[in-house]
This record gives structure tokens, sequence and C-alpha cells, in this order.
């Protein structure tokens, strides 16, 4: 059992880091395992609206078919010790839960229980960016040498559309020999997350910007920067002031540090046959910072995904921009049916119909947030290991979030309920 961790880290903005740990060290397994993972796959990972109220929980209506397949989903060799669902339809939320909160305890996941949201993190990055272009403080065709006029000259072509869309070319820090050996050595070391870029410098493009489409978690960090650039605030105060408050997420944050607000889904390093480690504090979130360091929760997730690829957060000309989507773009890990990438925004167009969101996985979370385009129906679906590490795994991930999302779709609702007022 982890020791129970201090008063002075209970709270939901977490800065500590490696020179003021006070809680276990990652163990040997971890430290290869968990810490190869997270260098390998993602670090990981308009006006202001008035704030969403909660939805009201509906009970009385849930599929035993999406039951079963999350619960399936858990049983499965090395699968998730734990896995919840959230689907919010016309102001009516669904939730579906499968396995523990943590090992040992019993305690199922619940829509309040904070986790690493990894990659869909970018999604939070393409939130400021784009609020940003609707205040007319950044412009998408504004390039790195205009904003950025530090970073390598051979990158200053690159526009912010190109990095939100991951056509940039920009080398992946986080593919960096010397960034992967400073993680391995210790995976909880705390990076300077504003010099992240530091790690590549000195490598040109890996091809013209705008000609081709590759997955980069550097592209995010120059996103951040260009609007810290823009406006002269911390990107933490932007991701308050234009996407915390306006969507009403009061348990969402950009910590620093390895810590997890409490309660917290733990997350776990899991393989066939062999008992699951948890991984949940081991790695700093100081690494990954706008490209997958945020904290939130189910609730959280499922107001951030439907303001966002809905017509809330954004006017409607930049969401025209937001939704000019790159066929075959896809977000890592993959989400449902075919993948098509937007600006900080990804199209999943499924058996049942088209959903917009973004996934996102790092050492103990697997992520899946996607919205219907008139942000009324959102779903979620988020594990407690990284399964992208399980090819077959990921495969059945994939296949559930697909259901999920055909349920969602259809005209009378999972298992035939309706919505209703409470």
């Amino acid at each position: 059992m982890p020791r129970r961790v201090p008063a002075a880290y209970a709270g939901r903005n977490s800065t500590s880091s490696a020179r003021g740990r006070t809680g276990p060290r990652p163990r040997r397994r971890l430290r290869t395992a968990a810490a190869g993972a997270v260098v390998a796959a993602a670090v990981l990972t308009g006006a202001a609206t008035a704030p969403v109220t909660a939805a009201p929980y509906d009970a009385g209506h849930a599929d035993p078919a999406l039951r079963k397949a999350l619960a399936d989903l858990v049983d499965a060799p090395g699968g998730p010790p734990g896995a919840i669902a959230v689907l919010t339809r016309d102001g009516v939320r669904q939730v579906y839960r499968a396995g523990t909160a943590e090992v040992g305890t019993g305690r199922p996941p619940r829509p309040d229980d904070h986790m690493r949201i990894a990659s869909v993190a970018k999604a939070f990055s393409g939130a400021v960016a784009l609020s940003l272009v609707d205040r007319r403080a950044l412009d998408l065709d504004d390039t790195i040498g205009r904003r950025l006029p530090q970073l390598p000259a051979d990158w200053h072509a690159v526009t912010l559309r190109q990095l939100l869309q991951h056509t940039s070319g920009l080398p992946d820090f986080s593919k960096s020999k010397t960034f992967q050996d400073i993680v391995r050595a210790d995976p909880r070391h705390h990076f300077d997350s504003r010099r992240l870029l530091d790690f590549v410098a000195g490598q040109r493009l890996l091809f013209p910007p705008g000609s081709r489409y590759a997955y980069s978690n550097s592209d995010n960090i120059a996103v951040a920067l260009m609007a810290e650039q823009a406006t002269g605030r911390p990107y933490e105060s932007l991701l308050e002031h234009l996407v915390y408050r306006p969507l009403d997420l009061t348990e969402t944050s950009l910590p620093q540090g390895y810590r997890l607000p409490r309660p917290f889904l733990h997350g776990y390093f899991t393989a066939p046959g062999e008992p699951p480690e948890d991984v949940s504090e081991a790695v700093s979130a100081s690494g990954a910072w706008a490209s997958g360091g945020i904290v939130s929760t189910p609730a959280d997730l499922s107001r951030f995904i439907g303001g966002y690829a809905g017509p809330e957060l954004l006017t409607p000309m930049t969401r025209q921009a937001q939704q000019d989507f790159l066929p075959g773009g896809a977000s890592e890990p993959a989400g449902p049916g075919a993948n098509a990438a937007g600006l900080g925004l990804f199209r999943y167009t499924t058996r049942c119909g088209t959903v917009l969101g973004h996934t996102g996985n790092t050492p103990g979370y697997t992520q899946f947030a996607a919205s219907t385009r008139d942000g009324r129906r959102t779903v979620t679906v988020s594990v407690t290991s990284q399964v992208t590490t399980n090819p077959a795994l990921l495969s059945r991930l994939r296949a559930v979030e697909e259901r999920f999302v055909c349920a969602l779709l259809t005209d009378r609702g999972p298992g035939g309920w309706t919505p209703r007022e409470r």
C-alpha cells in the first residue's frame, strides 16, 4: 500500500518535484517499464460562456451490454484494474464502471476521481490557442519565427495552424535520447517545462512544414509558448481564464510534480500473469506540461470535450478552422473508427456515426473523450493502465470505445433510456 500523502500535497494544484519528494521511490521494474513507456509512447502525453451546470445522473436505464463490455476489458489478460465510462446526452449523465479505483480496496471508480488525462491535454492547449485566435491575440498563420524567434531558425516558417494539426515537422523532444535517459534514471525528475524543446533544438525539421502528418509532443509545447508570448501570461493562468472558468472545470489542473490530488484513480503497470504495479505517482508531470500533463476527472473531462468540440467555447469562424480535418491523421493511441486530424481535435468516423475528440496514454492511464458537433452528447472512457503496451488489449479497447460511441449516437439512447429532468 502506498504511503499516504502529506497534507501539503492534498490540494488540487500540486507542485511537488523530485527535489522535494517525500513519497516512496519507484521500484526497479517501474523505472525500466513505465519510464520506457512514457518516453516511447506519448510523454505520454470566442467569448467566454456561462458556467456549465452538472448533469443529473440516470442510474435507471443503464445498458447491461455496455457494463459487460467494460467488465470484460478489465477481466482480460493484462487488463486495467479499473475502468469508467461517462455518457452524457441532453443533460443526463450515465456512468459505467468496472473493477476498482485502487487495487486491494474494492472502491469503484467515480466521476469525481482525479486522473492523468495524458495527451488529451493537447486539446486543452488547442482550446487556449483557438480562444486567443478568437480574441485576435494570435493568428493561425503566426509563425515560430515571429512569436518564438529564439527557437532554431530552421523551424521559423512553422505556423500555429501546423503545430495544432501536427503537420509542423518539429522533432519530438520525448524521443530525444538525452530526455529518455533522464526519465529512465529518475522518472520524477523535475524539468523546466518551458525548456523542453531544448532537447531537440539542434535538430532540423523532419519534413517541410505542412507537407505531411506526424504526431509530435513538441508541437503543443510550442503552442503553449506562443500563447505565453502573445499574452505575457503563464500558460497555467491562460488555462484557468480561457478554459477552466468558462466551462466550470473545478477539478482540473496542470501540476508540475508527480503527486495527484485526492481522491484519484490509481494507475497501474499491467502485464498478463503479473500483479499490477501502482505507477500513479511515478512520473513528474513537468516532462509533459502542455503536451500531456493535465490532471482532471471523468466529470470535468466530459464537460470539457462538450464545450471544446461543441459551440460553447469558440466562435463559428474559429470552429470552422478547428474542424478542417486531415484524413488519416490519428491521435495516439488511435481512437475508434477512421481517424482524421483537425486543430487540437480529431474526428472519429465509426460504424454508427461521427464524433470529435482526443485520446491519450501515459503510464497508468489510457483516455478517450469525444462529443457530437453540437456538444450535447459526450462520451469519455478512462482505464487505469497504459494499454498501448499490449496491441491486443488496445484493439479491444478501441472496440469498447466504438460501442459507447454507438450508444451515444443512437436515437433512443443506451438501453432504450430517454433523457429526463431530475
